[in-house]
C-alpha cells in the first residue's frame, strides 16, 4: 500500500518541503530509503524500524521503500524520522489520511519512541504557512520555536504514540499558537553602559552615529584605550528588533542551532566577536553540511571585529562581497546556499605594531613598519568603512573623574528617533537606514543648498576625497542631519562627516 506524509527540510535558511512516500507490498524483506540522502538521513532505517518496535506496532516483514521527494535536493539532518515512521504506520492502515494531507512532520525520533528536538523548526514553520499549510507536528520542545510564527497551529508531541493519537483524533497533545510580541522592550545594558566610558567625546560621537545610520565603523587607538568597551556598548544604543526583523533573525540561529532560549523570538540584535584566528569557512558560512557564519549570525546586529590587523588577509576579503550585497552566496557540490548577511561591522586596531604611535617617545616602529601595518586593511575594504575615529589614550585627569557621562539610554533614544525618520524616508523602497544608499538614493534623499554646495565642493578638492569617499560623507551627513532632526543636510553636519573620513587617518 502507498502513502505519504508532508515533511520540510532546510535550504540556506529557507525551508523546502518534502513528501515522504512509503510503500508497503510483498516481496523480500527489506528496508530501502532513497531520494538523494545523506549518512545521518540513511541512518534513520534502524531508529525508525526499532522506535516502531518499542511502540508497539509490529514492523512489517515486507518490502518497504521510504521516497524522499524532490530527489535532485539532498536531504540532511535528522528530522525526517518521524514523518518517515508516520508514513509506514499510514501505509500500515494504523493512520487515518484525512489529517495528512494538511498537516507537516518533523523531528528526530530516539530508539525508545521519543521525539527529540532538531534546529530550523521556525524557518521551516514559516515557509509552510507560505504554502498554506497551517498544522505543524513538531517535537515537544521544538513546540514553543514553531509557535513564533502567526496564523500556525502547532502541535508538540513528546514520542511516536502521541503524533499517532492526535493525527486519528485521539490525543489531547499540547496544542500551542503564536505568541505575542511585545511592541516595547527594554534592553539592558549591566556592565556595557556608555556611562561609565571615561572622556573619548570625538569617539563616543562617532559611535552615536554609526548607530543612527547603521553604518560601518572603525576604530585606532593605543592599546587600553577603550577601544573595545565602546564597541560593546553599541548593543545598549541601538533599537531592539522589530517582529518581521525578530523572525528572520531567529531563523537563522535556528538553523545554527544557536537559539538560546526556544520559548521566544530574539528581540536584541545580534552582536558577534568572532577570535581573530577565524577561518574564511567560519566567517562566511558552509562546510560539509552548510550552516550559517558569523557574517550571517550578525544579520541585523553588529559584526566585531577586535584588533581586525591580526585577522587574515582573506579572511577580511570575504567581508567585502556581503558588505555590498547584504547576503552571502555558498556553493558547494551538493547545491548553491543564500545567507543574509545586512550587517553593521565595528572593527578596532592598533596605530601602529606597538600601539604607543603618535608618542614618538615610547614609539619603537619605523615609518614603513607603521605603513606596513596600516596596509593590512587592503583599499577596497577600508572604502567601506564609512567612519573612522581616532580613540586617543586618556590622561590621568579623566580616569580620575569618578563621575558618569551621558548614558546609553539617553544616546538609544536619540539613535531610535534617527531610525524611525529613516523608515519613513524610505518606506516602501527596501531600504532600511542612510547606509544602504545606492546613487540614485544620495541623489534623491542628499540634495545639498546652493551655498552649501559650493562651500562642500571647495572642501572636497582641499581635501582631495574620492568619488567612493565622496558618497560615504554624504550618507554619513544624511545620518548628523537626522540625528540632529534636520530634514536638509547642513555645513556642520557636512563638517563632521568629513572628519569622520578615514582618508584623515589613511590618506
Amino acid at each position: 500500500m502507498l502513502n505519504s506524509v508532508l515533511s520540510f527540510g532546510i535550504r540556506g535558511i529557507e525551508g523546502f518541503c518534502v513528501r515522504v512516500e512509503a510503500d508497503i507490498s510483498d516481496g523480500m524483506p527489506m528496508f530501502e530509503l532513497v531520494g538523494y540522502l545523506s549518512g545521518e538521513v540513511r541512518e534513520a532505517r534502524e531508529r525508525v524500524r526499532t522506535a516502531l518496535k518499542n511502540s508497539g506496532y509490529d514492523f512489517p516483514v515486507k518490502r518497504i521503500t521510504l521516497n524522499l521527494s524532490p530527489g535532485n535536493i539532498r536531504k540532511h539532518g535528522t528530522g525526517y524520522d518521524l514523518p518517515m515512521a508516520v508514513a509506514i504506520l499510514a501505509a500500515m492502515g494504523e493512520i487515518k489520511n484525512d489529517r495528512l494531507a494538511d498537516t507537516i512532520i518533523l523531528g528526530e525520533l530516539m530508539l525508545n519512541s521519543d521525539v527529540s528536538a532538531i534546529n530550523g523548526v521556525l524557518p521551516m514553520v514559516i515557509k509552510a504557512r507560505s504554502m498554506g499549510i497551517r498544522r505543524c507536528i513538531v517535537p515537544y520542545d521544538n513546540a514553543a520555536e514553531g509557535a513564533m510564527a502567526d496564523d500556525v497551529t502547532i502541535i508538540g508531541v513528546r514520542n511516536l504514540k502521541e503524533a499517532v493519537e492526535y493525527l486519528n483524533g485521539e490525543g489531547t497533545s499540547l496544542v500551542y499558537t503564536a505568541q505575542h510580541f511585545p511592541k516595547d522592550i527594554s534592553c539592558g545594558t549591566g556592565d556595557c553602559d556608555l556611562k561609565y566610558v571615561k572622556g573619548q567625546r570625538a569617539a563616543r560621537r562617532g559611535l552615536e552615529i554609526a548607530a543612527g545610520g547603521m553604518h560601518n565603523m572603525l576604530m585606532i587607538g593605543a592599546p587600553g584605550a577603550g577601544k573595545s568597551m565602546l564597541a560593546k556598548c553599541i548593543p545598549t544604543i541601538l533599537p531592539p528588533l522589530e517582529k518581521e526583523e525578530a523572525l528572520e533573525v531567529s531563523s537563522i540561529y535556528s538553523v545554527a542551532g544557536l537559539l538560546k532560549n526556544s520559548s521566544s523570538l530574539m528581540k536584541e540584535r545580534p552582536f558577534v566577536t568572532p577570535h581573530h584566528t577565524v577561518t574564511d569557512v567560519a566567517m562566511t558560512g558552509g562546510g560539509l553540511h552548510p550552516r550559517p557564519g558569523s557574517i550571517s549570525l550578525s544579520h541585523r546586529g553588529v559584526l566585531f571585529l577586535d584588533e581586525m590587523a591580526e585577522f587574515s588577509r582573506y579572511t577580511l576579503e570575504v567581508l567585502r562581497q556581503p558588505l555590498e550585497d547584504r547576503k552571502i552566496t555558498v556553493t558547494r557540490n551538493y547545491g548553491t546556499y543564500i545567507y543574509p548577511a545586512d550587517f553593521m561591522l565595528v572593527g578596532t586596531m592598533n596605530p601602529c605594531p606597538c600601539g604607543a604611535y603618535p608618542n614618538l617617545s615610547k614609539c619603537t616602529c619605523t615609518e614603513p613598519q607603521r605603513r606596513r601595518y596600516l596596509n593590512r586593511l587592503s583599499r577596497p575594504l577600508l572604502d567601506r568603512m564609512d567612519i573612522c575615529v581616532d580613540v586617543e589614550a586618556l590622561d590621568y585627569e579623566s580616569m580620575m573623574d569618578d563621575s558618569f557621562a551621558e548614558s546609553s539610554d539617553s544616546v538609544r533614544k536619540r539613535v531610535t528617533s534617527a531610525h524611525e525618520i529613516q523608515k519613513n524616508r524610505f518606506e516602501d523602497t527596501g531600504i532600511l537606514f542612510n547606509s544602504q544608499m545606492g546613487t540614485d538614493d544620495i541623489r534623491k534623499y542628499c540634495v545639498l543648498k546652493d551655498d552649501v554646495r559650493l562651500w562642500f565642493a571647495e572642501a572636497l578638492k582641499s581635501m582631495d576625497i574620492s568619488a567612493r569617499s565622496y558618497s560615504r560623507v554624504l550618507k554619513v551627513a544624511r545620518t548628523v542631519a537626522d540625528l540632529d532632526g534636520k530634514d536638509d543636510i547642513e555645513k556642520k553636519h557636512l563638517c563632521e562627516a568629513l572628519q569622520l573620513n578615514n582618508s584623515n587617518i589613511f590618506g
